[in-house]
């Protein structure tokens, strides 16, 4: 159960083990969906419009930008900037998940609402969100430079990208696009926790009695779709972030097509709408769709499955 729920009886495990569950969720999801990220961050940092019939255009599709990839740079380029993303998704996962815990566990004590409320998961979640992102924001920055790099590379290591980058940028750079990221989060999140919550209650309430008793298809089912609903209501604001962390990078983009150089979000946001009109704030969407799928899907169900782990574990132990 995600959140916290007084009815329940898996309330044993420790805030360790629920931040182990959440960073583990992270990790093995992280690895899994790597290739659709890289893909997805090439897509939203291309200026040309993502169609065959643009000649300028590197990318057009998901599969012809999967075999360019890989014909270019090799099968490697598929987990450019994987040691940052894992750092990232282990720490983002670990503080997410416990943070949540606690803010509905507080909600719950001070008695000011229900804590399975929508509205509650929907605040929380948000919360929850923008508490990890501070935390891991530098390590996102460094592994959107990663995946965003062509060849020749110009950063080798995970070193000499942040004595590159503190050098030549200074310390805020670690922290660029950081407001996009925080507006955009909030509603992500709030809307994947409140979404999943709402959506296992329909999935209770639609399957037969014997369908009931598999609970992790239905948190992979229920992880999905939330997924899905939450990174299309919030995507533009995901790509401006992503412009935006690219900022003073410019030469090592040279060799994907067109650069540009942004002001901050609302320049970020006009330069867009002018030069690339409304579908430019959804270039790689299709993409985004199915790593969020997966990626919410493989989170939930994870952390579901190990906190149900812990919990056995100790129910044997007693």
């Amino acid at each position: 159960m995600v959140g916290y729920d007084p009815k329940a009886d898996d309330r044993s495990i420790s805030k360790l083990e629920v931040a182990v569950s959440g960073s583990v969720s992270g990790l093995v999801t992280r690895a899994l969906i790597s290739p659709l990220d890289v893909i997805k961050i090439r897509f939203q940092l291309q200026i040309e419009r993502l169609s065959r019939r643009d000649p300028s255009a590197k990318y057009h599709g998901i599969l012809q930008a999967g075999r360019q990839i890989l014909r270019e740079e090799g099968p490697t380029a598929f987990w450019k900037g994987h040691i940052p993303a894992q750092l990232l998704s282990i720490g983002y996962g670990a503080v997410q998940f416990l943070s949540f815990e606690m803010l509905t566990e507080l909600v719950h004590r001070a008695g000011m609402h229900r804590a399975r409320d929508f509205s509650v998961h929907f605040v929380c979640g948000g919360l929850s969100a923008c508490v990890a992102t501070l935390t891991v924001h530098p390590v996102d920055v460094l592994r959107t430079r990663f995946a965003a790099q062509g060849e020749p590379k110009v950063y080798k290591t995970l070193r000499a990208a942040v004595a590159t980058m503190y050098r030549t940028e200074g310390p805020l750079v670690f922290y660029k696009g950081l407001n996009p990221t925080l507006i955009a989060i909030f509603p992500y999140a709030g809307f994947q926790f409140s979404f999943y919550n709402s959506l296992k209650h329909v999935y209770e309430w639609v399957t037969p009695a014997e369908g009931k008793k598999n609970g992790n298809l239905k948190n992979l089912l229920c992880g999905s779709g939330a997924g899905v609903i939450s990174k299309t209501l919030t995507y533009p604001l995901d790509l401006f972030k992503k412009r935006l962390q690219v900022g003073g990078f410019e030469q090592a983009r040279a060799s994907f097509g067109q650069v540009r150089s942004y002001q901050g979000l609302l320049d970020c946001a006009r330069q867009v709408l002018r030069e690339e009109g409304v579908p430019g704030f959804f270039k790689g969407l299709s993409p985004s769709l199915l790593k969020a799928a997966l990626s919410t899907g493989l989170v939930f169900f994870w952390y579901e499955f190990f906190c149900n782990l812990f919990h056995r574990v100790k129910k044997a132990d007693s």
